[in-house]
């Protein structure tokens, strides 16, 4: 599929317009970011992003959650509302003829919620029920312990669903003031894809939101600590039938010139069943049940994973199995054949993650909201294809030498002695 044209706009109030006119099909996806997310979280509050987006569709100013429900489903159209790291985010799909419909009703959502007290108490047992539930999945525990290793203080080290205790402690007035200070016109990114033109698109934006003022006071500022840690060992013992390990490394955000480099490693080391560590730690070494990497796209500093699920009885081999498939990028460098592969892969998984009206939607809003530029697609390509061995082998031994590592295991005997030994 060729990049469709992307237009950008910007309201009086300061909003921001992106148009991604896709007219092959009569659908329409959109997408509404703001940074709220659990990055602009104080720790004693932890989760009200999650609590708020929960909320916010189950009642408005004027009317209720399941007169939402219904209007939303009458017409067959998708509408929700979801919190991640770096943002929040309210999306919807629908045939053209609802747009202006469902455009108005996600508008009133996000700018009108009535935050019921009986919609508060469900949604907060639900995420608590999340948050039992990740407790019963080792990976979540491996991956939770080593943020915490990673990040320290820092948000980025917490759950976007908080924690029993900060739930408990997050009353309406607290998603009233949060709502107040993190949703403005100012800090909005309303992101459009499908049979819309860039007029069309301000049009409705401009009628919906033209008239939202930019409140007096300053936009929320992000107080985060810088992040400064030391690799460390962890362990966390449950009763599991694998084990989890995973070896994590401090990597740079995505405006970091070095990103592009660690993507490329990312896929080399775990994109597909050809990938270095599915090849040599499962189908040559049998070690793995599991085995992967991934490096996620952060606004500040991220982190660069690899991991395997294996037999309890492996987990030393397995953590020196990771490392040395690691530590290799360090030493040699690859073919150019392993070279070419990996940028094809990556090349070829950015291409089909923009196949849809709501994939253009999100991955062009997202850039945006990361302070990319709109033909970030054409200079991404242009960097991977430029990209030697010889750069991927200085920007591996800048990050990743010594890893923090993580493991979930239900053998508690010779742990320690382990890490000693390793």
């Amino acid at each position: 599929m060729i990049n469709p044209p992307i237009h950008r706009s910007q309201l009086a109030n300061g909003i921001t317009v992106l148009t991604i006119a896709n007219p092959t099909a009569d659908i329409v996806s959109g997408r509404f970011f703001v940074p709220a997310g659990s990055r602009w979280e104080r720790a004693e509050r932890a989760g009200i992003a999650q609590l708020l987006t929960s909320v916010m569709t189950k009642g408005t100013q004027r009317l209720s959650a399941l007169e939402i429900a219904d209007r939303v489903e009458s017409v067959g159209a998708g509408l929700g509302a979801e919190t991640t790291t770096d943002y929040i985010k309210i999306s919807l799909k629908t045939v053209k003829f609802d747009l202006i419909s469902i455009f108005k009703l996600a508008g009133e959502i996000l700018t009108k919620p009535s935050f019921p007290e009986d919609q508060i108490a469900l949604e907060r047992k639900l995420i608590l029920q999340a948050i039992r539930s990740q407790t019963e999945q080792p990976f979540n525990n491996a991956y939770r312990q080593l943020r915490t290793s990673l990040y320290g203080a820092h948000p980025y080290s917490r759950s976007s669903l908080g924690t029993a205790a900060t739930l408990a402690q997050i009353t309406r007035q607290d998603l009233v003031e949060y709502h107040q200070k993190h949703i403005r016109p100012d800090r909005l990114i309303i992101s459009l894809a499908g049979r819309i033109t860039p007029d069309e698109a301000i049009a409705l934006a401009t009628e919906v939101f033209g008239d939202w003022k930019i409140p007096e006071y300053e936009p929320p500022t992000l107080l985060a600590p810088d992040v400064i840690t030391q690799p460390q060992w962890q362990v966390e013992y449950q009763a599991t039938q694998q084990a989890i390990v995973m070896l994590g490394y401090l990597a740079p955000p995505i405006h970091d010139p070095d990103s592009i480099a660690l993507k490329l490693i990312d896929s080399y080391l775990s994109n597909g069943m050809s990938s270095r560590l599915f090849v040599e730690l499962r189908e040559k070494r049998g070690l793995a049940y599991d085995v992967s990497a991934f490096y996620p796209t952060r606004l500040d500093t991220s982190h660069f994973c690899a991991y395997m699920g294996t037999a309890p009885s492996n987990i030393r081999v397995a953590i020196s199995g990771l490392r040395a498939e690691v530590d290799r990028l360090c030493l040699e460098l690859l073919s150019a054949t392993e070279l070419q592969t990996a940028k094809d892969k990556l090349l070829g998984q950015y291409a089909l993650g923009k196949q849809t009206n709501g994939q253009l939607a999100q991955t062009y809003g997202w850039y945006e909201l990361l302070g990319l530029n709109i033909d970030f697609d054409s200079q991404f390509d242009r960097a991977i294809q430029k990209l030697t061995s010889a750069q991927l082998q200085t920007v591996a031994n800048k990050y990743l030498s010594e890893p923090h590592i993580s493991i979930v295991s239900p053998q508690q005997e010779g742990m320690m002695a382990m890490a000693a030994s390793i």
